[in-house]
């Protein structure tokens, strides 16, 4: 079974109003544990398969509220699934 999981716009999102500093941390974090969660799952194909995790959204859409050191936390995920990649494929 596959799911994915959406957030809907609101009157605020759909006018340009950008999440705060806090959600923006808090979100990714929780991209941080998705990766991890990942590298836990049990491959279920025999022989040689890949796992895939995608990036719907970019952070940079996010405008001036995406600080520094939000910058530094969305590019460990990224980082991470790079890995990820990388052990599936050797």
């Amino acid at each position: 079974m596959r799911v994915m999981a959406i957030v809907k716009a609101t009157k605020d999102s759909e006018a340009g109003v950008m999440p705060s500093e806090e959600l923006l941390t808090a979100m990714g974090k929780y991209n941080e544990e998705a990766v991890e969660w990942v590298e836990r799952c049990a491959d279920p194909m025999p022989g040689d398969s890949e796992i895939e995790i995608r990036q719907v959204f970019e952070m940079d859409d996010f405008g001036a509220e995406f600080t520094p050191e939000l910058r530094k936390q969305q590019r460990r995920p990224r980082e991470q699934a790079d890995r990820l990649a990388g052990a599936t494929r050797s």
